[in-house]
């Protein structure tokens, strides 16, 4: 009899090997605490109203309603026996399993100062998204309201925090959805006169990608109005206010970009992690120590061939998920063991604005309009349905000729039908 797996986490990793074990019917329980495949890359234009959530979330049992083998739960794990096998979830109800694989992904680190989340929310759920959606929105409502021009300018502040990839792609589409759409849409404001900071504590933005990368992405992000800061730090976030680099600037909205850590199951697991609570585990992705307990994508630190971790990427994560998949079903159906994973890189990526991206393959570099096209057919290429393709096929043409952008609803509505005092 097959041994029962679970799998927690329906991410790009823990879908890809559900996907591989069910098509080989194998049961597997799969526990996540959504009902949705998200596709993260796509987040950001979620939060800057250019995509509506369901454009970039697909239900979890769709796509594996071909595997009758496979079992998803929607639940919230908070407990994981070694002794008994066993993972506990916050309603009380318990799965026992053979084989546990952990593919959780990672939250925000606000690096020990976690009450900045209220104030400068990170972006890594649909709830995320349109929060920060809602409060970008509802600054440029609270300004056309207000008559008082320093309040105005506070509040067509917007503070990116963190010069990653995200941080890079919040900054320009905020930018461009500020002077080619919001611009024509108020009477009292010019929404094209919004100060778009991005501020990065490190020498210079995107540091996982060569200089001259680098470099042409502070440019393109220049020409389209962002104020990039580096070498500045935020020292204190607060409702309206943040200090960076010794200097207080009021903000309409602060977005957080600027760290991630794991999700808390290494913890329960009560095995070795790193400072971002990572899980340490081998290059087969098993846990040292533990039998059949495996982990992989953003909660694993999974070295290279050479020693060195693998980035944080979800072509990484969707790889793993696809190797772990495959090597289960070649170890219980015929008792094979599989060479240990070989990452693939398929290029680092990040999108500046109109015509313009970067893409890293290692062994050369595309910049420009050509990675900008390239950059929207991959995405489009790797989005989960035909339907969510061509509707965001679709809307990008659609917003390439005209700038506009559909899905500016404000959900968030505290306060908005009169100016801050």
């Amino acid at each position: 009899m097959a041994p029962r797996i679970v799998i927690v986490g329906a991410g790009f990793a823990g879908i890809e090997v559900a996907r591989k074990l069910g098509r080989a019917g194998l049961p597997v329980t799969l526990i996540d605490r959504q009902n949705h495949h998200l596709f993260q890359p796509l987040l950001y234009q979620v939060a800057t109203a250019a995509l509506s959530p369901a454009d970039i979330a697909e239900p979890i049992r769709k796509m594996l309603r071909r595997s009758p083998s496979v079992e998803v739960v929607l639940g919230d794990v908070v407990g994981i026996d070694r002794a008994t096998r066993t993972v506990s979830l916050a309603d009380g109800r318990t799965f026992a399993c053979e084989i546990l694989v952990l593919a959780t992904g990672a939250t925000h680190s606000y690096f020990g100062r976690d009450e900045w989340s209220a104030f400068a929310p990170g972006l890594k759920t649909i709830e995320d998204a349109r929060r920060i959606r809602s409060r970008l929105l509802l600054a440029f409502e609270r300004a056309e309201m207000s008559a008082d021009p320093a309040e105005r300018k506070r509040l067509m502040t917007i503070a990116v925090i963190g010069g990653g990839p995200t941080g890079v792609e919040l900054a320009g589409s905020i930018a461009e959805l500020a002077r080619y759409t919001l611009a024509r849409d108020f009477h009292h404001i010019r929404a094209e006169t919004a100060t778009v900071l991005l501020l990065e504590a490190g020498p210079r933005i995107l540091a996982a990608f060569p200089d001259a990368l680098a470099a042409y992405a502070t440019a393109k992000l220049r020409n389209l109005g962002v104020t990039v800061r580096t070498h500045c730090a935020v020292e204190h976030v607060e409702d309206g206010r943040i200090v960076a680099g010794g200097e207080e600037i009021g903000v309409g909205l602060a977005i957080w970009a600027a760290g991630v850590r794991a999700s808390p199951l290494g913890v329960l697991l009560g095995v070795e992690t790193d400072r971002a609570g990572r899980i340490r585990v081998g290059r087969d992705l098993a846990v040292p120590g533990l039998e059949h307990v495996y982990a992989l994508g953003d909660i694993a630190l999974t070295p290279d061939a050479h020693g060195t971790p693998l980035p944080g990427l979800a072509q990484v994560a969707k790889q793993q998920g696809e190797y772990l998949g495959a090597a289960l079903v070649a170890k219980i159906g015929r008792g094979e063991t599989a060479k240990p994973f070989a990452f693939k890189n398929r290029g680092n990526t990040a999108i500046i604005g109109r015509h313009a991206a970067v893409f890293d393959f290692g062994w050369t570099r595309m910049r420009g309009w050509l990675a900008w096209a390239f950059w929207a057919l991959i995405h489009v290429y790797l989005l989960v349905g035909f339907q969510h393709r061509l509707m965001v096929a679709m809307q990008w043409l659609w917003r390439y000729v005209t700038y506009e952008r559909g899905s500016r609803l404000i959900a968030e509505n505290s306060g908005a039908h009169s100016p801050p005092g």
